[in-house]
Order: C-alpha cells, then structure tokens, then sequence
C-alpha cells in the first residue's frame, strides 16, 4: 500500500504501481461505447495511462487536456485517461472539449484495474476512486515509467512521462 496526500491529508492505496520493467498487467476496461478495451488492443504501441479520480474535478480535467495537446506530437502512442467516471461522462467532457487524441476508459464495472495497478483509494473522501498516476509503457507492454503523484490536489510531472518517449 502505498499514501498520499488529499485536502493535506494522507489517504491509502490498495497497493503499489507496477514496477519499472515490469509487464503490465492485463486490463479489461469499459470504452465509451460501452465495449471492452484490454491492454491487448494495443500491442506494439507505447502507452500513456494518465489515471485520475474523476473528470468532473479541475486537476483530472485539466491532465486530460495536457495529455491531449502533448499527445498530439507523440508517433506509435496512444493515451488512455483512466478513471471510474461513467463512459457517458467520460464521453461528454471529450465531446464538449473536442479532444481528439485520447481514449477515456472507465473501470466503474469491474473494478479491477485500479486493485491491480495499486491506484484504488481504499480510505479518504474519494474512497473506492483511482488515485493519481501516470504509468507509460512501451511496444512490449514494460513499465518504463511510472508516478504516483503524492498529493492528488497536484498535476503529473508531464514532462518526466513524455521524456520516457523521446
């Protein structure tokens, strides 16, 4: 388990993000057409997984934007903005913005993901969301970056995550 902070409090995870190295483990998380997406789908690309607690918030609004301005630069990636929203609201803040290079993914079915990437808040006032992290991978599925930012009322290090790609 690991702590951050949220609202100058410390708040708990259900574990710890994938190791640098190490392979991602699988996920099966809901698109916003209500279909499965899985780690698998994008075999042989790099991967941003920009994770957040939910897209109604300023902070996670305002990681989805950047990532979709950065990635716009970025050859063979793709990022995934990850939380437990429900794919219409996922949806609606991509539509409304006109973003159009990143994939919204929710685990609000499963709930899986956010135990298996060590990400689920387990106590504080966003109990049962998704932490704050960054993870990138690269064509393999290999961590080759991973943040868990330590106050979730913080932005990523945008820059350490895309200096991974270059």
């Amino acid at each position: 388990m690991a702590k951050v902070e949220q609202g100058g409090e410390k708040v708990t995870t259900y574990g710890n993000l994938p190791a640098l190295n190490e392979k991602a483990p699988h996920f099966e998380l809901i698109k916003a057409d209500l279909t499965i997406g899985t780690l698998e789908d994008l075999k042989g690309q790099r991967v941003i997984m920009n994770i957040f607690p939910s897209i109604d918030t300023r902070v996670c609004a305002t990681s989805v934007r950047n990532f979709n301005r950065k990635a716009a630069d970025l050859k063979n990636t793709v990022v995934l903005c990850i939380s437990r929203d429900l794919p219409f609201a996922q949806r609606r803040f991509i539509n409304d913005e006109g973003l159009e290079n990143v994939t919204n993914l929710s685990d609000f079915r499963d709930r899986n993901f956010g135990k298996d990437y060590g990400v689920e808040l387990i106590d504080g006032p966003f109990e049962g969301l998704l932490s704050r992290a960054v993870i990138v991978l690269d064509e393999n599925g290999h961590v080759i970056h991973s943040q868990l930012v330590p106050n979730i009322d913080d932005e990523p290090d945008y820059l350490a995550a895309l200096k991974t790609l270059l």
